[in-house]
């Protein structure tokens, strides 16, 4: 049986993005997106929203064009997978967490509020940074 492991979030950028290079030098920016549940109150009846928040790494180009043009309460669309993943802290723990790796990313508005968006995958990221070079 094939299994389909496929994360679609939209939400906000709780704060900028992080971008960092591998140990063989690919570039990985780390953001982290809230995205609001809605329910009903069972006492009040009224709609409330609770925060969920994600952790999403992006790699390559698009880790670059993410760091060059997002910042804090963007608002952007998240296309890609959940990815376990366990370490040992230095006091000797073990630690776990869930993240999303994303494929693509759509930034749902322009830095000054305007309603302009963009798609930035792998290949538009590489043909944006090939027309200007992000400087480091």
């Amino acid at each position: 049986m094939a299994s389909i492991n496929r994360v679609c979030l939209v939400g906000n950028l709780t704060r900028d993005p992080e971008l960092r290079s591998t140990a063989v030098g690919t570039s990985v920016c780390r953001l982290r997106v809230a995205c609001n549940s809605r329910w009903r109150s069972s006492e009040t009846g009224e709609w409330e929203d609770k925060p969920n928040f994600f952790d999403v790494s992006v790699f390559g180009g698009t880790a670059e064009a993410c760091a060059r043009f997002l910042e804090k309460g963007r608002p952007v669309a998240i296309d890609g997978r959940l990815d376990w993943h366990e370490w040992e802290n230095v006091d000797g723990e073990r630690r776990q967490a869930v993240g999303v790796i994303a494929e693509n990313v759509q930034f749902l508005a322009s830095r000054g509020g305007a309603s302009s968006a963009g798609t930035v995958g792998a290949e538009a990221a590489e043909a944006e940074l090939e027309e200007e070079p992000i400087p480091f």
